[in-house]
Formats: structure tokens, sequence, C-alpha cells
């Protein structure tokens, strides 16, 4: 029987954009790294330093870049001098390919972005795709520092007019300004992708706050709007919440329900409560796992489900027992939202598949590279003959990502050339 709760017509989201590849240069530690095939559900692996965060970093650069400006997203981790890998000249660059849906070819998003006396500019920036299986690639948006010009259509073709369109300044990005037309669809289509990305850096201090009343749809990046979100669950979707308390409560024993209660001075006061008690107890006496899981579960289970879900290092304050559990709830969720989870749990690794792990390192020269662990010698055998992933690494058969081997680097057992 289907579970209606989970999955009525009207809250199963509409087919979303997919990333399948990702190209990073001249980002701090990521000299120039891709991440080829990415899946629904996409694991980074790795030891402290071995280029993780700064992976997950881009993701949410580049969304910030879109929801508040490029100066905005540059300046708040330090500039060119912080960002642009040391040593190395050149703008930083961040490409995507992507499809909107399953029916439309595959597109590729290039932005190039560099720093002069005034700030950041994009230096280069454009869309491409191919229309047809005997056509070729053309870019149907191309601009250099403010200048340049689009396509317009639902289906841009290389022998369509072209719109130029100077952009204010160079620090603006293309894709952001005109998606906000309606003659570039496609372009919108990308800006609405990237701008309704959701990358968590949950912060369970935060989740403690008593913020001012008002139901809110999405939790923030930190979760101190936590009470918010249960309020707007529980006025619009309570069926929903009733099953994500009932998933936390096989989580967490003897939980029953949360309670965000608005109190006469207009705040809002987040209670847990828990069985045979009557009375529930403030959230900042609740477990730090309680909190972060009801948080995930909160992102996961969103009627209205971003299409991109970044959560870092999700073991942290959770019993190792439930990170099995958190990672069957993080492929469930991969059938409307493509996820990016970075971990160095082996507990949580234990859910993954080898194709859906990607294991980072860094050389001798300081700068991090990527390994899929299904290209790594040995490890598909392991797995058919019913070995774990966490168990693997954990006994070093991965040959890479052991902090204490080599600086994480392969070593000769098991790596791959």
């Amino acid at each position: 029987m289907v579970n209606k709760t989970m999955k009525s017509k009207e809250e199963m989201p509409r087919e979303r954009a997919r990333i399948s590849y990702l190209r990073v240069e001249n980002y701090r530690a990521l000299k120039s790294v891709e991440l080829r095939d990415l899946t629904p559900l996409t694991v980074l692996l790795g030891p402290n330093g071995s280029g993780k965060s700064t992976m997950f970093d881009v993701f949410n650069f580049l969304s910030e870049c879109f929801q508040h400006g490029l100066r905005y997203a540059w300046d708040r981790r330090g500039r060119a001098k912080e960002i642009k890998t040391r040593g190395q000249d050149g703008p930083v660059v961040i490409e995507l390919k992507y499809r909107e849906r399953s029916d439309l070819p595959l597109i590729t998003y290039h932005l190039a972005i560099d720093e002069t006396d005034k700030g950041p500019v994009v230096k280069n920036e454009w869309l491409q795709w191919k229309r047809g299986s005997r056509g070729r690639p053309f870019h149907f948006l191309d601009y250099r520092d403010g200048q340049g010009s689009a396509v317009s259509g639902d289906m841009p073709d290389e022998k369509d007019k072209r719109l130029q369109t100077p952009l204010r300044s160079p620090d603006l990005i293309a894709v952001n300004t005109l998606g906000q037309f309606a003659e570039h669809p496609r372009v919108a289509a990308l800006r609405e992708f990237i701008t309704d990305w959701y990358v968590s850096y949950l912060a369970i201090d935060d989740t403690r706050s008593r913020p001012e009343a008002g139901p809110q749809e999405r939790l923030s990046k930190t979760g101190d709007n936590l009470p918010n979100v249960v309020q707007y669950f529980k006025e619009r979707h309570p069926a929903r919440l009733d099953s994500i308390f009932k998933k936390l409560g096989g989580m967490v024993p003897r939980l029953e329900s949360v309670l965000a209660e608005a109190m006469p001075d207009g705040h809002l006061l987040l209670q847990i409560k828990d069985a045979p008690f009557e009375r529930p107890i403030l959230s900042r006496f609740a477990s730090d796992g309680t909190l972060k899981m009801l948080a995930y579960l909160l992102v996961l289970y969103d009627p209205e489900a971003p299409p991109f879900i970044g959560i870092e290092e999700p073991e942290n304050f959770l019993h190792t027992r439930l990170l099995p559990r958190l990672g069957e709830e993080c492929r469930k969720a991969s059938e409307h939202s493509q996820l990016l989870v970075t971990t160095h749990s082996p507990f949580f690794l234990n859910a993954m598949k080898p194709q859906e792990v990607r294991v980072l390192y860094r050389d001798e020269d300081g700068f991090t590279h990527v390994e899929s662990a299904s290209d790594i010698s040995g490890i598909s055998d392991f797995i058919e003959e019913g070995a774990t992933l966490g168990q693997l690494w954990s006994e070093g058969h991965f040959g890479m990502g052991d902090p204490l081997v080599n600086s994480g680097a392969p070593s000769r057992r098991g790596a791959s050339k």
C-alpha cells in the first residue's frame, strides 16, 4: 500500500535537474579536480584536511553567488588571496554538466572568476548544449567581462538570433541576470535550479534558539529556525510531520513528538515530548542527536524538496548505529533531490554503494585528488563477498584516504593507477 503521507501526488516534485559532472580549478586545494558520473546520492570520503569541506564549499559558493551575488560570496571567503590555489595563476573555474529533464540534452555551464583592483569579475561564462544526435555543441549563452549575448527561446538553436544584452557590471553573473526574463527559459531554469539549492552547515546550538513566531518552509543553513519549520509542518503538512515523528521515534527511544509553542513575548519555544511523561522538556535540554536527526528529516522530507541537498559530516553528535539509518533516508530522498554528503564515518559508509563514494586525498604538493571507490582495485570483489565499504575503508583496503599513512595519499596496497 502506498504511503499517501509521504508520496501523495500533489507533494511529489516534478522531475528535477541532475548534475552529472563537476570540474573545479584553482579553488583553494582544488587545483584541478573532476567529479565524473555523479550519482543521485554522492558521498565524499576522506580524512581531515583531504579537501572534502573545500569541495562541499564549491556548491555553497555557487549557491551564494546566485542568492546574494558574486561579490558577497567572494568577499566572505577572503577574496582571491584566500580562494585561489596558492602558487597558481588564472581564474577560478567551476564547470557543471547537468540535465534539466531526462528528455532534454546535456547542458554544460562554465563559470570563470578572477579578481581586479575593483573586486571580483566574471572573466568567462557560457552555457552549451547539442541539439540532436548529429548536431554539434554550441554556446547559447556566452559572456566575457560583462559583455555578451544569448539565444532566446525554449529550445535555442545555433542558427537562432542572438540577443546582445550588456550587463551593468562585470561582477554580475549573466545566468543570474538573464534568467529573470521570460525570453530565456533555459537560462531561467538554471538560475532557479542553483538558487534553490540547500547546503547545510547545521549547528546544534543554533537549533536550540527561540526565534520569533511564524511558519517558515525551509530550514536555514545553520538550523536556527528549526522551531519555525516545525510550526510550518504542523500547520500545512500535519500528516507528514506525524510520519517524521514516527521515523524519529524509531531512532530515539520513547520520543513521541516535538512541539513548537508560541510564547506571550512573540517567540517560539521548541519542546520535546517523550513517553511516559506528560510534560515535555525544553529543546535546550534535549539531546544533540535528537535535534540533529529531526533537522535532517525535516530537510529530507520537505514537501517542496530542494533539487540539491548538501550535508556536511552528519555523524557528528549521532550514535553510530543511527548512521546507516540516516544513510538509507538519504537514499530515499535522492529519488527527488540530488544529495552530496561529506563524511569520515565508516558507519555511514556502510549504507553506501561503491559507485556512490568518492575518496579524496592530497598529494605531496598539497593538492586534492579524487578517486571513485568503484575504481579501486578489489573493492567490488570484496563487496560481492559480503563486505561493507566502511569495513573495507577502516581496514585500509582503499589504499588511500588514511590519515596515518602518507598523508592519506595512495599507498601501494589496493590503489588503482
